[in-house]
């Protein structure tokens, strides 16, 4: 079924051109209650790239979200060319539906060549090889998370700690969030493709070391969370149909925010991506 929802992911990413430097871009089958940010992300930096030549890869992605989008309808993407030269590009990318503003993005592309390398290390976690799937983790909580249940799963997930949703039904705490990812089946060999299926990714996770920290879960307790802005760096080149570690975990919440942040390692510990989101996260104690 993931490989099915793959095809989806890419078909949703096929973006069909719309007049000058604009596309317009769909929703899949199975959406929540508002357009899902990654979704909305991914397609920004697809129209940004598609804009941009295939020499120049991509740097950095920053999306500030202003409003939510209605699943039942097609997005608008308005690509500004903000600036070009031989090593790096910027654009600016508006996504409006029905005329409304639903969010900005500005995306850098840049080839850098050779210079000093390093990064931090990858956590110690179990190979994904005999974890646990998604659908596994689900199993008994099916009443408790219905919208994970039922939401597109173009990606495997296999966690090396528990999910929020078993870590509250031990009644623990994690202050952390470790996460393999992979395409359930081959990609195309489109370097935007990749880029783009891990900033979908990176936006399906992040938030959990929030609640998380407080012993909370989706579904058990009663959260309101929304995504305000959200800043993606690209380090080294994305291999999305192989295996990558997603590490995150929360430095603070206060006034009602909280911020998550994290990397994208591959299985050589190497760090392919760096991701810093914040959300508007509210607790309803007694609610759940």
């Amino acid at each position: 079924m993931s490989a099915e929802h793959l095809e989806e992911l890419l078909t949703v990413l096929a973006l069909r051109p719309d007049g000058e430097d604009a596309f317009t871009g769909s929703h899949p089958s199975r959406n929540p209650v508002r357009t899902f940010g990654g979704q909305m992300m991914a397609q920004a930096f697809v129209a940004a790239s598609r804009t941009v030549s295939p020499k120049l890869p991509p740097s950095t992605l920053s999306m500030h979200f202003i409003a939510g989008g209605d699943p039942t309808k097609d997005l608008h993407f308005q690509v500004v060319r903000l600036r070009d030269e031989r090593r790096f590009a910027n654009r600016r990318v508006d996504v409006t539906q029905d005329g409304v503003l639903l969010g900005t993005a500005l995306v850098s592309h840049l080839a850098g060549g050779r210079g000093l390398e390093h990064n931090v290390p990858a956590p110690q976690v179990p190979h994904p090889d005999g974890l646990p799937t998604i659908e596994d983790l689900l199993v008994g909580y099916e009443q408790t998370v219905p919208l994970f249940v039922e939401a597109l799963k173009p990606i495997q997930w296999r966690y090396t700690n528990d999910p929020a949703w078993v870590m509250r039904d031990k009644g623990d705490r994690l202050e952390h969030n470790r996460v393999w990812m992979t395409a359930d089946a081959p990609m195309p060999e489109d370097p935007v493709l990749h880029a783009a299926a891990l900033v979908y990714s990176s936006d399906t996770t992040v938030l959990d070391s929030i609640i998380t920290t407080h012993g909370l879960s989706w579904g058990f307790d009663r959260i309101f969370a929304v995504t305000m802005n959200h800043s993606v760096w690209f380090h080294r080149p994305i291999c999305f149909d192989e295996w990558v570690l997603y590490a995150t975990s929360s430095p603070v919440a206060a006034d009602s925010r909280g911020l998550s942040s994290g990397h994208f390692f591959d299985t050589d510990g190497r760090v392919l991506a760096t991701i810093v989101q914040e959300g508007i996260v509210k607790h309803f104690p007694g609610a759940g």
